[in-house]
């Protein structure tokens, strides 16, 4: 169930982790650390104000669409969450504005993204979590290249990885991507990029060249300053891309990392 933070704020626990942060008063404000790294590639994506054809997938308490609605008005995202009482319980709890252009429907995200056209978002986000771990299927090159025949030439992936020391998830994970969307770069904090601590790390990727500069001025000035890092070829190593027979689960995070918040 929800737990009220701030004044109009509520933080979603899931088998006691913190699973999003929604503020009904102010859809702008993010209580996370990835998801004001999620945010800020989407701010660098277009022109503020312009609007974005966003997919959504993993959908928890609709934290990045409603901020991309608050943003940029007239944007048509579409939400995939497998989890259809979560839903339902957003829709009574945490109402969205009734005159955003969010659609959200319930289902596995890869059958969800395998079913639809090709170059119709300009943005896919991908958070999806069963419990604290991204399932195997959603992990894979197989997968990465359905969610990149959905996305416009130009269009970006945006994925939240977890994983902690030694950071042999996200290193496959980064190869995975990259063996797809070649222009990527990673964001996260520093202690979780040098892997001193288990965290969350986002990949940026797509066809054409990032705005990495930008990305690092808008890390470093972050509430949560972090650092990007786009010399993939030396943090994956020469691992190879997973596939649908080698993939794996994110790993666990380790226990009591969410006890001072539950």
């Amino acid at each position: 169930m929800p737990d009220p933070d701030r004044t109009t704020g509520w933080t979603l626990l899931l088998d006691g982790a913190p699973q999003s942060h929604v503020d009904l008063g102010d859809p702008t404000y993010l209580e996370f650390e990835y998801v004001r790294r999620i945010a800020t590639a989407i701010d660098l994506a277009a022109p503020a104000g312009t609007p974005l054809r966003v997919l959504h997938l993993g959908g928890g308490a609709l934290t990045v669409p409603r901020y991309v609605a608050a943003t940029r008005p007239g944007s048509p995202q579409r939400v995939v969450e497998i989890d259809g009482p979560l839903v339902e319980l957003v829709r009574s709890a945490l109402p969205w504005d009734a005159k955003a252009k969010i659609r959200v429907r319930v289902g596995d995200a890869r059958e969800a993204v395998t079913g639809m056209r090709e170059a119709g978002y300009d943005i896919v986000v991908v958070d999806v979590f069963a419990g604290a771990q991204t399932p195997p299927h959603l992990a894979s090159a197989e997968f990465v290249r359905e969610v990149a025949r959905v996305l416009a030439p130009t269009g970006w992936m945006l994925a939240n990885v977890a994983d902690g020391p030694p950071l042999s998830y996200a290193r496959t994970q980064v190869a995975t991507i990259r063996s797809v969307l070649p222009q990527a770069a990673l964001v996260a904090d520093a202690a979780v990029l040098r892997g001193r601590r288990f965290g969350n790390l986002v990949v940026v990727a797509g066809r054409t060249p990032l705005p990495i500069v930008d990305l690092r001025r808008r890390a470093a000035g972050d509430w949560f300053p972090g650092r990007v890092e786009d010399d993939l070829d030396r943090f994956t190593g020469g691992r190879p891309a997973a596939t649908d027979l080698d993939a794996v689960a994110s790993p666990l995070p380790p226990e009591g990392l969410f006890s001072s918040r539950s």
